[in-house]
């Protein structure tokens, strides 16, 4: 079950506009590199092997989104994105080897790479002729002050073939939200001098659902960077990174929903038996078989967990579990993770995902919102079975902070190649585990069964030898340190023998 708890976990804020500014969309500029796309790769669907080339075409589309090329750069040059067009037309033909010959492949490839090229590149000077027109402009906001952002503006007034209408500058980042929803801003150029880090990127993350896209002036921009030129802006010579998109859209969250629904649905099937089994093991123990806990599983939603129980009684707001509090089976499905399995259920209903940040619990999701920098901003996701911070190690009682670093990178760099190196992970991890248990039990039992050794005898007594005399100072009497064996030879020990008193000589 699922519900809204506001108190615990906040929504995350979409804008200060308010449902005025989620109905905000990208114009028609957002849709001309796809609609060009598309009617290029229509052209190549010919009569006979129309099935195949549609195939093909919806894979190229696939490919060219995957790698961001449906973005519309501020740059209008084709020849950086000639790699990509490549990738994307050559890629899909290797699924077409077993129907078509090399020779179909070879024309169906080379048409639609030259195709995309000779498209992008008409769309492109099109563009720029309108731009110089003044039409077909798009509202820019540049957010910072100081001598960058004035060069900037200068260079968008004095090149209108870029198609940036400056429409104002902003010094207060906390504004941003509010500023894009009430100006219709489709871009924004972030120029980071006299602007806070820490406070622009909470500002940011709160601004990415909103269609404008936001593209970064890096600090030491006259600096070559390690990164394709396909993954670059530029105006006039100056660099800008632009900020992913597609894990925070909604076609992101379709096919990370649709991922969960088809991946959770035959985990169960395959993995339904030994769910059982363990289950059984956990009843015939005489407790419980599940354990449901109220877990902070996205902003402003809190569900249900189960789990197989692993504990003896009741943890209440205890942070973490120590051995001595699970039974030997508990501590076995903890140490394999095994004990997540019933999860999947909370996935196949839309309550978690197979990978994201793990969910926590109200009480410390509250207080880790509060002294944690950006912790809160890990909810952005819905909670999963595993994780970027799990699968390196940051479970249990670990670093609080270390794990919302790797949360939130998680969510910067979402894409479903990730997922995937995230599951394969935890599988190994949990094979791993299982493995190292079979292999101490093992040993275990080895020791067991091996005889005893027999007793080796007993060392004959020593004979003391006489001791020194020594005076305490503080009895003052005259002791003799002995020297005692106490079933130990190499344990010796110290005590005060009494010494005969002296006699006097007789005449």
């Amino acid at each position: 079950m699922s519900v809204t708890d506001p108190e615990v976990a906040p929504p995350w804020p979409l804008a200060a506009g308010g449902r005025e500014a989620q109905r905000i969309r990208r114009g028609a500029a957002g849709w001309w590199l796809p609609a060009v796309d598309i009617a290029v790769l229509a052209v190549l669907v010919p009569g006979a092997t129309w099935l195949l080339d549609a195939g093909y075409a919806l894979a190229v589309l696939a490919v060219l989104a995957a790698q961001g090329q449906h973005r519309l750069r501020i740059c209008l040059r084709v020849s950086d994105q000639l790699p990509q067009l490549a990738i994307a037309s050559g890629v899909p033909l290797l699924a077409l080897l077993p129907w078509l010959s090399g020779g179909n492949l070879l024309l169906l490839g080379g048409s639609g790479f030259v195709g995309l090229v000779l498209a992008r590149g008409g769309l492109y000077a099109a563009l720029r002729a309108a731009y110089r027109r003044g039409l077909l402009n798009e509202p820019t906001l540049l957010v910072g002050s100081g001598s960058l952002a004035e060069e900037i503006a200068e260079v968008l007034a004095e090149h209108p073939e870029f198609g940036l209408r400056r429409s104002g500058f902003l010094d207060r980042p906390d504004d941003l939200a509010s500023v894009i929803a009430a100006h219709r801003i489709t871009r924004v150029l972030i120029c980071t001098g006299g602007v806070s880090d820490a406070n622009l990127v909470t500002v940011i993350r709160a601004c990415r659902p909103l269609a404008a896209d936001v593209c970064v002036v890096p600090r030491l921009r006259e600096l070559g960077m390690a990164l394709p030129r396909a993954s670059l802006d530029e105006i006039w010579g100056v660099p800008l990174i632009p900020l992913r998109r597609f894990g925070h859209s909604r076609a992101g969250e379709l096919v990370k929903r649709i991922s969960d629904v088809v991946l959770s649905g035959l985990l169960l099937v395959v993995l339904g038996p030994l769910l059982l089994v363990l289950a059984a093991a956990v009843g015939l123990s005489g407790q419980r078989v599940f354990f449901r806990q109220l877990r902070v599983t996205r902003s402003g939603r809190t569900s249900e967990v189960v789990k197989l129980r692993t504990v003896n009684g009741d943890i209440g707001h205890r942070w973490a579990v120590t051995a001595d509090q699970c039974s030997t089976l508990g501590r076995w499905l903890r140490n394999t993770h095994l004990d997540e399995l019933p999860q999947l259920i909370n996935v196949l209903r839309g309550e978690m995902s197979l990978v994201g940040p793990r969910p926590e619990r109200p009480y410390y999701a509250v207080r880790f919102g509060r002294e944690i920098p950006r912790y809160a901003d890990r909810h952005r996701m819905p909670g999963g079975m595993t994780g970027w911070a799990q699968v390196h190690g940051l479970h249990g009682d670990t670093s609080i902070p270390d794990r919302a670093r790797f949360d939130n990178q998680y969510v910067e760099y979402w894409s479903p190649w990730l997922d995937a190196v995230i599951a394969a992970r935890t599988v190994a991890i949990v094979i791993r585990a299982a493995a190292l248990t079979g292999l101490s039990v093992c040993s275990w039992s080895l020791k067991r069964r091996q005889p005893l050794s027999p007793r080796t005898p007993l060392a004959p007594p020593r004979v003391l030898r006489p001791c020194p005399l020594a005076f305490s100072a503080r009895t003052a009497t005259t002791r003799c340190i002995g020297i005692h064996d106490v079933g130990d030879p190499g344990v010796e020990t110290a005590s005060e023998v009494p010494l005969p008193a002296p006699q006097s000589k007789t005449s």
